[in-house]
């Protein structure tokens, strides 16, 4: 398969199709993003690294962040995490409160906000300085320094984070978190204002097309069973509440975040990341969605 032959055809096309959507402004600092800016990074499992467009150009991860704090709680706390968020898809919006009220505290799963705070939470509970812990955690898994909490973001975050915030008192009142909801606020904010570019991503996220083993950190970072239980997850819950249209369209694994970016793997083959800031009204971006469809079209080989 020559990998940047097919990336570039991808590139090009959606170019050429050009679809638009609308670039967060909820998060004021996010909506000075270019809008025009795509770019595709592939990274394959002997470390070939294969790119079109912007794919050098660091953004905003926002909530693909929380595949690496995930994967951080579980090689910690094991089977004991399910026991406070569950693992099934939301069909809510993703910082729904309406639905944890429901469901007496327990989250739909770990991607929507009210399950990345409870793994934000147990992170606090176990590290001192728990950003610095997901910092070094992320550099090991690019093989090299590559994290940068892009300070201006966190500030506009934190200036409107009033829902995040009561969703950690209502995690509280249901004994589902164990720290200062302000301090895990503070920390949830900074992982989601990490920058990385589609290169650091795709070789961040190589370990789950890996069987859970990093070719850049040369060890095992989760076991085989519990690397296909994050795929597992990613495929039902990584993209909000078009999850499903998600895995119909592309039927891979992968995380988006409303920076734009979106991380994808294909177990035993690459792990690949996408970037272009404009959103449709799920929250996911237009032309990073396109691509991934054109390129599992174009691929002689697929997950099913």
């Amino acid at each position: 398969m020559d990998y940047q032959q097919l990336i570039e055809e991808v590139y090009n096309e959606v170019k050429s199709a050009n679809p638009r959507g609308k670039v967060a402004d909820y998060i004021p600092e996010l909506a000075r993003v270019d809008p025009d800016k795509f770019g595709i990074a592939l990274v394959d499992l002997e470390g070939n690294t294969f790119g079109a467009g912007d794919f050098e150009v660091p953004f905003s991860i926002q909530s693909i962040s929380k595949v690496f704090t995930l994967t951080m709680v579980a090689s910690i706390f094991k089977d004991k995490l399910w026991s406070r968020v569950n693992v099934e898809p939301s069909g809510d919006p993703f910082n729904s409160i309406a639905q944890l009220e429901f469901e007496k505290g327990i989250p739909r799963n770990p991607f929507i906000n009210a399950g990345a705070l409870v793994i934000t939470d147990a992170l606090t509970s176990k590290f001192d300085d728990p950003i610095a812990e997901i910092s070094k955690f992320i550099d090991e898994l690019n093989g090299e320094a590559c994290i940068k909490i892009n300070q201006e973001v966190m500030d506009s975050e934190l200036k409107h984070s009033e829902r995040n915030t009561a969703l950690g008192y209502f995690l509280k009142a249901y004994d589902n978190f164990e720290n200062k909801v302000e301090d895990v606020i503070k920390t949830y904010v900074a992982h989601c204002s990490i920058e990385m570019s589609c290169v650091d991503l795709a070789r961040s996220f190589s370990f789950l097309a890996n069987d859970g083993y990093s070719i850049y950190g040369k060890r095992e970072i989760v076991s085989e069973s519990f690397a296909r239980r994050i795929n597992s997850l990613m495929l039902t819950c990584g993209f909000y509440d078009e999850a499903g249209e998600f895995a119909f369209r592309v039927g891979l694994p992968g995380k988006s975040g409303v920076g734009g970016g979106v991380a994808s793997v294909m177990p035993h083959k690459f792990s690949i990341a996408v970037w272009s800031p404009e959103l449709n009204e799920k929250g996911n971006s237009v032309k990073s969605i396109m691509a991934l469809e054109l390129l599992t079209n174009k691929l002689k080989f697929s997950l099913f």
